[in-house]
């Protein structure tokens, strides 16, 4: 079973075993408006915790997508790169953005849970 936290910069991240695959919310989708372009980090590459990770590209902006858990990149969504939109059609499912292969786990369980992101958001 796989389990979802979510950070203050507004991604998600869904923990399968030890690998952990990232995104946008549905919040910070809405925020952007439609997504043109999307940069994507390579597999292999190591990602710290809170480090600049990728790059979404709307129509209003630009934006980092921070790495919310730290580790080594194993797979992007290339499926993005043809198709930015799906980040706005489906943010929280196929407009995923990367996986990681965790380092620290204990940075997952850091993480907000959904009811701490909801309030999160009602604040800001």
């Amino acid at each position: 079973m796989s389990d979802v936290r979510y950070s203050d910069q507004h991604e998600w991240v869904r923990l399968d075993g030890d690998v952990a695959t990232v995104g946008i919310t549905q919040f910070a989708a809405e925020q952007l408006g439609d997504v043109v372009y999307v940069e994507l980090p390579d597999a292999g590459h190591q990602v710290g915790k809170g480090a600049e990770a990728a790059v979404v590209e709307s129509v209003k902006a630009a934006s980092e997508v921070y790495a919310p858990i730290g580790g080594e990149v194993i797979e992007a969504n290339r499926a993005l790169a043809d198709d930015p939109a799906k980040v706005n059609a489906d943010p929280e499912g196929e407009g995923w953005f990367f996986k990681v292969k965790i380092a620290d786990a204990g940075e997952f369980a850091a993480l907000m849970t959904r009811a701490q992101y909801d309030a999160f958001v009602k604040e800001h």
